[in-house]
């Protein structure tokens, strides 16, 4: 296809532009080939290690044209971050035509990579489009939807670049890869039934390769309450039937898992309404293209086995978002099996372990977890585990509250408006994602888990040699300030010659929030609330109120709660009735026979805890409010132990969730102090006489979660002074009944409230914080006549 001749009477003009953002592998060249035709314009465009570039030549109106629809109708997984141009008067060309032109490499930051994108519509038309050549294909994909991070080997984002080089293209891809008028064009997993990867299914001795029998027997598998490993886009799932107790019970055991609930991945919209209340809002984001598990209010008479989600009034929903996923869930052609509307999905490993993604790990894992498993021959390079969120409505736009940031959403970047050194920032050890900054932009690794085992330290040293070797290796480290962490003593032993920034816990959850939201350097008052982290005096805080002022890696403690004795470390954390008894200790409330947290101890555990109390013996002081909550559901009889980190603060929100609001019971008051601090004596109090009259459990835990919010609006008001911006952050803000109560009330009092859109509230975006305050720190050491400040962030 040629473009139309420059009339002689206007002077034609050539401008080269550069476009930066995840504009590769969003199918962005395409766009800009077919744009620039139908312009009438001649010239090419191509990616490079930074940025997509681009020279055209034609009229200056096209021109003009050419670079609004550039931005303004830009593919839609395509995120722009800048688009420039220069003009080339003198550069004019003869050539004809627009043309997609080799990649190259550059000297500048690298482009960022796309995330993996669910099958678009077009592409499950042609899957169950028997006339296609691409019918019940499992691969079928094309510009706009697909695997992306998971097999990208290195940039620029080319076929051969990615793990699927070893699939040659047949003749009919190579076609429709070269024709600008096809969807298909220069879409780099483009495969077919002849040239694509291919699946199997193995077990019990047997190995079918013939696609519609491997997903017919797949589908009699799960009828027949066996568990299914599938591969995926970031590795592998276990699945079995949704309703069969026995399997879900197996697969429990199989996974170690003792309480967690499980996710399950729905047929579609229609199937999800059987199980959970939608609003339009989940639906939204059900139904995105990052397809992540949404968090929903169960319906009582959904069919699922109750140990799927024992105890619990949410459950985790999916809809399918690869072709495989779509297959399983369908009827095979002349097959007697009967496929599932749904099926419990979770991660093939054993809790506490790295997902399993290789074949390798595959040979070596699955034998004990899987009796069947569905599998395929594209390598998965960058393993990437399914994201969860909470849907909110944020006025009438679907907003998104995340709980684990991956697939779908990683490594979309942060803009942290600054360029600095690169920066590596290791995490937490709970939820456990690392952060690298380059240039101005800070990439947020997939979840790797927790940090409790030698495996889960290995694929996170792997991860992070995976991802510095697309973005380079960073100059700087970030680490918690907690010394027992293993991501802090990772990062000493592989310092070497680099600096070290050592970063306290609840100041980089504050400055985590900051970053995403593009406001480092201003002024907030940070509500950081979460189960643990190390405090600036050796003492375990969790209950903080921090001001940050225009020096986003200062930070004052200007309110906390009051802290208690926690007697027993992770016992008391593993036995929410033991955290009770030490609210009531210090409440001076008697522990009578007849209170839960006493009926849950032996006589032997209370007379330990009296003595420990008493002398403060093997009692470290916690500050904490995701122990706060623990106790209070332990006081209200909703759980004495748990299974999962967060189970009883989860119960509690449910039980005040219930509460029948139109008998109110009377508020709950914390005694706020003028230094700030928050005591909940009064409340602990007033619980137990609740209790004593009668008062509705699920009352009270509502009037709990009130009291807490206006503690916080309280403490606020009083710190302030000229600071009009409030941030809600930490794992305690996972609780959306707290997180709606807190924000109400602020922004009724004059606040602009921040809440985390981007990456987690938990441990899971504690590594932009940390990342975010070292780039801050090297910035400042590198201004003219300023020293090194040392190695840790102090409180004022």
């Amino acid at each position: 296809m040629t473009a139309s001749p420059i009339s002689d009477s206007i002077v034609a003009k050539r401008r080269r532009f550069t476009v930066t953002g995840v504009v590769q592998g969003v199918g962005f060249r395409p766009f800009v080939h077919r744009v620039a035709v139908e312009l009438g314009l001649s010239g090419f465009v191509g990616n490079d290690t930074a940025a997509v570039f681009i020279e055209v030549q034609g009229e200056p109106t096209a021109l003009d044209e050419f670079g609004r629809r550039l931005v303004d109708d830009a593919p839609p997984m395509a995120m722009i971050s800048d688009a420039s141009f220069i003009e080339l008067a003198s550069d004019l060309r003869d050539n004809a035509g627009f043309h997609i032109v080799q990649s190259r490499t550059a000297d500048s930051a690298s482009t960022p990579i796309p995330p993996d994108i669910a099958v678009c519509d077009d592409c499950l038309g042609d899957l169950f489009d028997v006339t296609d050549r691409r019918y019940r294909h499992p691969f079928v994909t094309c510009t706009n939807c697909g695997p992306r991070f998971t097999i990208i080997r290195r940039l620029p984002y080319d076929r051969p670049a990615t793990t699927m080089a070893d699939f040659a293209m047949c003749e009919r891809c190579t076609v429709e890869y070269h024709d600008p008028a096809n969807r298909r064009f220069h879409a780099q997993p483009i495969a077919c039934p002849e040239c694509g990867p291919s699946i199997r299914l193995t077990g019990d001795g047997i190995e079918i390769t013939d696609d519609d029998d491997v997903f017919a027997t797949a589908q009699s598998a799960l009828a027949d309450g066996r568990i299914l490993a599938i591969k995926g886009i970031g590795g592998y799932h276990l699945a079995c039937a949704v309703d069969n107790d026995a399997a879900v019970a197996e697969l429990r055991s199989r996974k170690g898992r003792r309480g967690k609930p499980f996710a399950l991945l729905v047929r579609d919209m229609e199937v999800a309404r059987r199980y959970a209340e939608i609003s339009a809002a989940d639906a939204a984001v059900l139904s995105g293209p990052a397809r992540p598990v949404v968090l929903l209010r169960r319906r009582a008479d959904a069919p699922v086995a109750e140990q799927v989600a024992p105890g619990n009034p949410l459950i985790g929903l999916m809809l399918p978002y690869t072709p495989i996923h779509h297959l399983l869930l369908a009827p095979v052609p002349d097959s007697h099996s009967i496929p599932p509307e749904a099926i419990v999905l979770t991660s093939a490993n054993r809790s506490d372990d790295p997902i399993c993604y290789s074949d390798d790990d595959a040979a070596r894992r699955l034998a004990s977890l899987a009796d069947v498993v569905l599998d395929h021959n594209r390598p998965i390079h960058v393993p990437c585990d399914d994201s969860v969120v909470r849907a909110l409505c944020d006025g009438d736009i679907a907003a998104e509250l995340p709980i684990r940031r991956s697939r779908g959403y990683v490594p979309l970047p942060v803009d942290l408006g600054r360029h600095s050194p690169p920066v590596l920032a290791v995490g937490g050890e709970l939820k456990n994602t690392f952060c690298l900054t380059d240039g101005r932009r800070a990439y947020c690794s997939a979840h790797i888990g927790d940090m409790g085992s030698v495996a889960a330290l290995k694929a996170f040293t792997h991860s992070v040699r995976q991802l510095s070797e697309m973005r380079g290796r960073p100059g700087r480290l970030a680490a918690d300030l907690h010394p027992r962490y293993a991501t802090r003593n990772w990062a000493e032993h592989n310092a070497c010659d680099r600096s070290l920034d050592v970063i306290q816990h609840h100041h980089a959850h504050v400055v985590s929030l900051l970053a995403e939201h593009g406001l480092l350097g201003e002024p907030v008052i940070g509500i950081a609330f979460d189960g643990t982290g190390y405090g600036c005096d050796d003492t375990v805080w969790g209950g903080e109120i921090l001001r940050l002022g225009h020096d986003s890696h200062r930070f004052t403690r200007v309110g906390h709660l009051t802290s208690v004795p926690m007697a027993g470390g992770d016992a008391a954390v593993r036995n929410p009735w033991r955290l009770a008894l030490a609210q009531l200790w210090h409440a001076r409330v008697p522990w009578s026979a007849d209170m839960a947290p006493v009926q849950a101890a032996s006589a032997a555990e209370l007379r330990l805890l009296r003595s420990q109390f008493a002398t403060n013996r093997g009692c470290v002081p916690t500050t904490s409010m995701g122990r706060l909550f623990d106790a209070v559901a332990s006081i209200l009889d909703v759980r004495q132990h748990i299974d999962y980190e967060g189970q009883a603060a989860i119960e509690l929100e449910a039980l005040a969730a219930s509460a029948d609001d139109t008998e109110p019971t009377a508020p709950l008051r914390f005694d706020v102090g003028p230094n700030g601090v928050m005591d909940p004596r009064p409340v602990i109090g007033q619980i137990i006489e609740g209790l004593e009259r009668g008062v509705d459990r699920a009352g009270l835990a509502l009037a709990f979660h009130c009291a807490v919010a206006m503690a916080v609006a309280d403490v606020v008001r009083q710190v302030a002074a000229d600071i009009t911006t409030v941030g809600l952050t930490g794992g305690v803000f996972q609780n959306v009944l707290l997180l709606r109560s807190c924000r109400e009330l602020l922004e009724g009092a004059g606040f602009t409230v921040l809440t985390h859109r981007v990456v987690p509230p938990n441990d899971g975006g504690l590594a932009l914080g940390q990342a975010a305050i070292s780039t801050l720190m090297a910035c400042e050491e590198s201004a003219p006549g300023h020293g090194r400040s040392g190695r840790t962030t102090g409180c004022v």
